[in-house]
């Protein structure tokens, strides 16, 4: 964040013009906008905030089938979202979610499911949403759900800041797998300058056309 900065002064910008911030919900980001950018305010990107969650539920997957074998090699099948399931795993996803099993898993997903409507809310609905699911996953006796809503709870603020900024970093995370594929093709690269020079080239969207 401090390099950042410096490099935007450099180029004639202002810090201070910097007014919303999205990261993940590391320490380490969250000390380095308040530290050099106190005047924004901070969003915690939606595809993190989700990767708790998802967490939380494959927490209670691995712990739940060791006394359920049934589970066993059904990670993807509570992670991914419906539609993307094969054909296979939605018919085991709609076995395994049967009230009369009494899954633990079942139910981590279901507050999985429950909280992925939360950015479909209006913005002066979202925090009374977001205020029963935090009370449904406490009460839900699954200890990695109710972690996941402690870490919720700290981050509070920056979540509900996404229906006021709409920002996220999907656009960056495009971006990087295009770079590491590039990495992975070249197998490594032998100066820094040559990595930043295909960066440009494939993410650049530069205009190579020539003068008519």
């Amino acid at each position: 964040m401090a390099a950042f900065k410096q490099d935007l002064i450099a180029h004639g910008g202002a810090a201070e013009a910097v007014s919303e911030v999205c990261c993940d919900m590391s320490p380490a980001f969250i000390r380095g906008a308040e530290e050099h950018f106190p005047q924004a305010h901070l969003t915690f990107d939606k595809f993190h905030v989700l990767k708790i969650i998802n967490e939380a539920v494959d927490d209670v997957r691995r712990q739940e089938q060791a006394s359920r074998p049934e589970l066993t090699k059904t990670r993807y099948v509570w992670l991914k979202n419906s539609e993307n399931l094969a054909v296979r795993q939605a018919a085991t996803l709609e076995r395994l979610s049967m009230k009369k099993l009494k899954l633990k898993t079942a139910r981590a997903y279901h507050l999985r499911l429950v909280f992925q409507e939360f950015w479909d809310q209006a913005k002066e609905a979202a925090e009374a949403f977001l205020r029963r699911w935090h009370s449904w996953a406490v009460r839900s006796r699954l200890s990695p759900m109710r972690e996941a809503a402690a870490t919720v709870k700290r981050h509070w603020s920056g979540i509900l800041r996404w229906f006021e900024s709409r920002v996220s970093n999907g656009v960056l995370e495009g971006i990087n797998s295009l770079v590491q594929a590039a990495k992975a093709r070249a197998r490594g690269y032998r100066t820094a300058k040559n990595l930043i020079t295909m960066i440009y080239l494939i993410a650049g969207k530069l205009d190579f056309s020539l003068p008519t």
